[in-house]
């Protein structure tokens, strides 16, 4: 079956080498404070891919929190299947959209755990039954197929914390993709899109290279 499309075409602005940033991190900051004006849901949400060592790869998304020198902060179950995949090849990627821009960035490197002062900082500030949620779900564990039986221990623990603290489960946390490899790509008119490519070298700078739409 040929999927019907909606055709359209991409109106975005020239993206000229003079204007990019000599940090892609920053560049990266720059674009997402300008998809915040324009992308009306969750514009830090990233489709990310890990795989074992096998070969199999997963690909969902995830939402990035904090973006600094050190990388990409996610956070996650260290025992979910993303959590495994990175215990044996902390290799990873992820790619984020901006249809109203007529952007996206793609971005590849390693992952690298927090440490749990960090992850401990940021589980505290989800709201409370976020917390619950975390502590209760065996993310990616199969379950009974009812959905009561996990409702039963999401009401169970929500009334055995609701006047005192969440623990953050052990099993839990963040990690930050540390980039080698960060592509910019800004839709133009034709399909003739442009596309930047840094990628870190061996003395810690990044090169930039256009790559070819």
């Amino acid at each position: 079956m040929i999927l019907k499309e909606k055709k359209r075409e991409y109106f975005g602005r020239p993206l000229q080498f003079e204007e990019l940033d000599s940090n892609p991190l920053q560049q990266f900051v720059k674009w997402y404070e300008q998809a915040l004006e324009t992308e009306h849901f969750e514009p830090n949400a990233v489709a990310l891919a890990t795989s074992d060592l096998k070969g199999e790869i997963r690909v969902r998304y995830v939402l990035l929190k904090a973006v600094d020198e050190n990388g990409f902060l996610f956070f996650t179950n260290y025992l979910s299947i993303k959590g495994k995949h990175i215990e044996e090849n902390p290799k990873a990627s992820f790619a984020c959209f901006w249809p109203t821009l007529y952007r996206q960035v793609c971005v590849s490197g390693k992952c690298e755990k927090t440490s749990p002062e960090i992850s401990l900082h940021y589980f505290q500030t989800r709201p409370f039954l976020s917390q619950i949620a975390a502590y209760t779900s065996p993310q990616s564990q199969p379950v009974p197929k009812e959905r009561a039986y996990l409702e039963d221990l999401f009401n169970h623990n929500r009334g055995q914390f609701e006047s005192e603290h969440v623990p953050m489960p052990e099993n839990w946390g963040g990690y930050w993709l540390v980039p080698e490899k960060i592509e910019f790509w800004q839709g133009r008119e034709n399909r003739f899109h442009d596309r930047f490519l840094y990628s870190k070298e061996a003395n810690g700078q990044w090169k930039i290279e256009r790559l070819a739409p």
